[in-house]
């Protein structure tokens, strides 16, 4: 786990590294008063909104029966996914395509129906390939995952520079538009899919109705899960532009969504850990329930807590450096920042209690829970950006994604209990409060920048200090652990 974790963990990271050129080179060509990245920011929250809807739960659900015992024959698993994933992505965007310009009314798009209609192909392609995607996973193939993974980022990034700096610069009359965005995004999402080559053509094309019933039944409730998870990280942005007056709702769109990419660290390691722990705990599964799957569980649990502080402090410590990242005109939505990484936490957190629910089939748990979440979210959403803007937004996120913690926890006790080491995580996250506390006093008390720094830096070090000293000493660790085991 440790090793595929690395590499997983790599890819995103470095993925979402090359990533962040793009974040800067939007937020320094395109103005934040002209709604811009408003724009991006409510079209990508459509986009991964859809994702969900086209999947409909079929990630998890390829897992699940891949490792059944019941199931010898994981390629005809996978094919009958892949088919079903494949025709309804296909009727989508046919769909949308058929009816554009009414879809793009509908969304308040209609002087530009090409952003929708790039961005539906877009979607219907990443939704197909998110099934090969799972199956690398599944055939524990890691090095090609994270390849095919950068190389889409690596191209996005050269062609984004090109078109947003170098054709500006020796093209006379050359215009940035928003729209470029998408397009490079389609260009790139459809050169990935020759890719999988070997997984798509290497295996014979056969769907089981029978199985794919029985798949249908176990991923309806993550559907619904999924789509309330989905909804707890983009209703706001879909929300805002309707409850913000027009132009003025895109320009502070653009700015909340900018001010969330500086947050974006805690979804680099959701996204490494998800992608390692999953296949993990079902494979795990396989041998039951024991003692000491439970016990890996929990520890898992502290071990994800204690590396999320850590970042949470770090992005903290040097918020004053890493806002450059993106325009001056963007700055006044940094206050977000420690809300929206919180509730990143929070959602973290949720996902390590859900897999009671999955491992043992009781999915419409999730869903409940999922959706309890989201409704509290919405209303916070729906009353409270008239008042607060999007500050609503980033404590919206809070609220939601802590009731499916609570409940997930509480239930899962019942049904599933797994001895969490509470007492530890309360006194990591009192830690964590603490020194946050102090980072706030010396920028609000400390005029010297780079004193402010230094002391932030002290927090940051007597931080990881209580973990070495307390859960994670210098000699377990791999590689260099080895020259302080004396």
């Amino acid at each position: 786990m440790a090793k595929d974790t690395a590499i997983y963990g790599l890819s995103s990271i470095v993925g979402r590294f090359l990533n962040y050129l793009l974040f800067p080179l939007y937020t320094h060509v395109i103005a934040a008063a002209s709604g811009g990245n408003g724009v991006i920011t409510e079209v990508y929250a459509y986009t991964a909104f859809l994702l969900v809807m086209l999947t409909f739960g079929m990630e998890t659900t390829l897992f699940r029966f891949l490792n059944r015992s019941d199931e010898p024959d994981p390629e005809r698993v996978y094919t009958t996914a892949l088919i079903a994933v494949g025709a309804v992505s296909l009727t989508f965007v046919g769909m949308v395509l058929l009816n554009l310009r009414d879809v793009a009314a509908a969304l308040g798009f209609a002087a530009h129906p090409e952003y929708i209609g790039m961005m539906a192909a877009v979607v219907a392609i990443d939704a197909f390939q998110a099934i090969p995607f799972c199956y690398l996973r599944y055939l524990r193939r890691p090095i090609k995952f994270a390849a095919l993974k950068l190389g889409f980022i690596g191209m996005n990034v050269v062609l984004n520079l090109i078109v947003f700096l170098l054709l500006p610069a020796v093209v006379d009359g050359w215009q940035v538009e928003v729209g470029h965005v998408f397009a490079i995004n389609l260009v790139c999402t459809s050169l990935v899919t020759f890719g999988f080559r070997r997984e798509l053509a290497g295996v014979r094309w056969r769907i089981d109705f029978s199985l794919l019933k029985r798949m249908l039944g176990y991923s309806w409730p993550i559907l619904v899960l999924g789509l309330a998870g989905i909804l707890n990280q983009t209703a706001d942005k879909m929300i805002f532009p309707r409850l913000v007056p027009e132009h003025e709702g895109k320009v502070q769109l653009g700015i909340y969504g900018a001010a969330v990419k500086i947050a974006m660290i805690m979804a680099i390691i959701m996204q490494a850990f998800r992608y390692a722990y999953e296949p993990f705990v079902f494979a795990a599964s396989k041998n039951g329930d024991s003692t000491d799957n439970k016990r890996l569980y929990a520890l898992t649990m502290k071990y994800f807590i204690i590396f999320a502080l850590f970042a949470f402090l770090a992005v903290m410590a040097y918020l004053d450096v890493l806002k450059y990242l993106m325009g001056s005109d963007y700055w006044e939505g940094l206050k977000v920042v420690p809300v929206v990484m919180a509730a990143e936490i929070l959602m973290g957190v949720y996902f390590n209690l859900s897999f009671w629910y999955k491992l043992t089939d009781r999915t419409i748990w999730g869903a409940w829970f999922s959706g309890a979440g989201c409704a509290v979210l919405l209303a916070s959403n729906f009353f409270f950006i008239p008042l607060y803007g999007y500050m609503a937004c980033a404590w919206a996120g809070v609220a939601g994604y802590g009731t499916a913690m609570l409940l997930s926890y509480f239930v899962g006790q019942r049904y599933f209990p797994i001895p969490y080491p509470l007492r530890a995580i309360f006194g990591y996250l009192a830690l964590a409060a603490i020194l946050f506390s102090l980072m706030l006093f010396f920028g609000e008390f400390i005029g010297e920048k780079w004193l402010e720094i230094a002391l932030n830096s002290v927090c940051l070090i007597a931080f990881a200090v209580y973990v070495v000293k307390r859960d994670l000493p210098i000699s377990s660790l791999p590689v260099v652990g080895k020259y302080f085991r004396h």
